[in-house]
């Protein structure tokens, strides 16, 4: 497991208070999608990894033998903090960012939970659980099973998260949280351990036609009671590989609740978020109104809950799945993943904290005070602090190198370019590459840098910039998934003459996607620079600049856009007559 060089932590406050991630400045979204829910039959899980601390790179691990009684090293993932070892298993898959070679994909958001149940002995963290995960599991059962493994055994060191678990034909939500440190001394060896090790969870295929979505507020309520066929429980994991087994949880998920004084109704009354993770209104406002921007973008009817959304009515609560009105593609899905609340009144492009030029960011704080006031910021789903981000797109009608495709991006996804890189991939593009900068390293061959050189511009005049942000991204990403039916062909034909001709035909088609992309956005940077630079916007035609008449390195013109009527009208309320023009002309 690498070393990450980011910080994520929550602060836990270990006395029975709740952690709750949504109100930190870390935040993550997922969006995921059934092949009945799809336009071509794919399964797709989306992601934002979001933190002003992460360094947007590719994790990539090839697959690998060990000798019976080798160790693996296991890091926290937010810190690096060496947490211990676990045994390896003989054989580990390929892993391509958050998808293996097997078209298993997991995704995460953190919503924290209950403090006290953080198990600090633990050896597991969230980030260890994914991508040992990955390297492990051939299928979503699979890897809920070895998620369970894996907590049960060495201890979950991490507060309460939510996955999207999916593989080509199944979608899952799973959340868990630890059950806190309970030491006791063994009577026989003398040694200290915790009583409590594990974790309790509750995992939900998401039915197929239907779209599910989870951001950092735990969202599974109540579920179907163990019935020995739809659903069962840990005690029971060998029936999980059954297809018509659709809920799985921790045999002891109420009755830790219980035990820990958290729950005391009926067991069909239990609902896994309102004991472990309730909502309050930073957690609706923050994190649930992400999952209904998303929803109401594709489903009508999910109007009806902006109030829930807004944290004025938490009784009433979005359901975890709902049923698109049309399917969807990956270019809805990428197009989502860049949503700030347009047309709502959460928009963040209109009022005064965007300033003259319709930025859809706050920097951080989230929370400010004014007069002994505490007041908040939006929090949408595109967002400046998001490290890399994902479409993960899993289709089962073609072998696993081809049909795995994993839309790759970096930086804030309302300005990045998602680029199809293969499960065939066997080396990892060098602008993507993890040690190829960090985040007090900059590296002119990285694209986390080049991006953020022209998202980082881009905030001064979001506006105008934007547009021509906007014109080369689409363009891009269009032609890459108007190339995907001619990519999968050619790959197919190789792929039945040789697995490795296949293999590397996708990886160098990949590869030069990466680099190509992060080629074009250093191109666009300095088509950015030279068209806005102090303020002013440069004449030009068909991409071109203009000079004057007597082409000496001179633009023909400048224009000066306006800024808009409600901005001069504040300007002038808070100035006076302090601005007034009174004279001739001037420079």
């Amino acid at each position: 497991m690498m070393k990450r060089k980011i910080s994520r932590l929550l602060t836990f406050a270990l006395t029975g208070a709740f952690v709750l991630a949504a109100q930190t400045s870390d935040a993550c979204t997922n969006f995921l999608v059934t092949k009945g829910a799809s336009t071509d039959g794919s399964t797709f899980v989306t992601y934002a990894a979001d933190s002003h601390y992460l360094y947007g790179e590719l994790y990539f691990r090839p697959a690998m033998d060990y000798p019976a009684g080798t160790l693996q090293k296991i890091y926290e993932w937010d810190t690096g903090k060496f947490l211990g070892e676990i045994p390896q298993v003989a054989h580990t898959y390929k892993v391509i960012g958050n998808m293996n070679e097997h078209q298993v994909t997991i995704g995460e958001t953190t919503y924290g939970g209950r403090g006290e149940l953080v198990d600090t002995t633990g050896i597991i963290d969230y980030g260890s659980l994914i991508y040992t995960t990955l390297q492990r599991a051939k299928n979503a059962r699979e890897a809920i099973k070895v998620f369970h493994e894996l907590v049960s055994t060495h201890g979950y060191y991490s507060s309460g998260e939510s996955f999207s678990i999916a593989d080509q034909n199944e979608v899952w939500v799973l959340e868990l949280i630890g059950k806190g440190t309970k030491m006791q001394v063994n009577k026989k060896t003398k040694q200290p351990y915790n009583a409590n090790k594990g974790a309790v969870w509750v995992a939900i295929r998401i039915p197929d036609g239907y779209v599910s979505a989870h951001a950092n507020q735990a969202r599974i309520t109540t579920f179907p009671l163990a019935n020995g066929k739809t659903s069962i429980t840990t005690k029971d994991m060998k029936k999980i590989f059954n297809p018509e087994v659709e809920v799985v949880y921790a045999h002891d998920v109420i009755s830790f609740a219980r035990e820990m004084k958290y729950f005391d109704g009926k067991d069909a009354d239990f609902s896994f978020s309102d004991t472990y993770a309730p909502v309050d209104f930073g957690a609706a406002r923050f994190s649930e109104a992400r999952v209904w921007s998303f929803f109401k973008n594709i489903n009508k009817d999910m109007w009806a809950y902006q109030d829930y959304a807004k944290g004025h009515n938490l009784s009433h609560r979005m359901p975890l799945y709902v049923k698109p009105d049309r399917k969807l593609s990956a270019k809805d899905l990428m197009q989502n993943m860049r949503d700030h609340y347009e047309g709502t009144d959460l928009d963040m492009t209109t009022d005064m904290g965007a300033g003259p030029h319709a930025l859809p960011y706050r920097w951080r704080p989230l929370t400010w005070k004014y007069e002994d006031k505490t007041y908040f910021n939006e929090r949408a789903i595109g967002t400046q602090q998001t490290g890399f981000s994902f479409v993960a797109q899993m289709r089962s009608w073609l072998p696993n190198a081809i049909g795995g495709i994993y839309w790759f991006a970096v930086d804030d996804a309302s300005t990045c370019v998602y680029t199809p890189l293969y499960a065939g991939l066997e080396k990892c593009p060098e602008t993507f590459a993890e040690n190829n900068g960090d985040m007090l390293n900059y590296s002119s061959t990285a694209a986390f840098w080049a991006f953020n050189k022209v998202s980082n511009f881009a905030y001064l005049r979001y506006d105008v910039m934007s547009k021509d942000i906007i014109k080369v991204q689409q363009e891009l990403e269009d032609m890459f998934i108007a190339n995907t039916a001619n990519v999968d062909s050619e790959a197919k034909m190789l792929l039945a003459v040789s697995p490795e001709k296949a293999n590397e035909y996708l990886t160098e088609y990949s590869v030069s996607n990466a680099n190509a992309v992060t080629e074009r956005w250093n191109k666009l940077f300095e088509y950015l620079l030279i068209k806005y630079i102090d303020g002013n916007i440069k004449q030009e035609k068909d991409g071109k600049f203009i000079y004057n008449e007597y082409n000496n390195g001179t633009p023909a013109s400048v224009s000066n856009p306006q800024y808009p009527e409600w901005w001069k009208k504040m300007l002038i309320e808070q100035t006076g007559d302090k601005l007034e023009y009174r004279g001739g002309e001037s420079h």
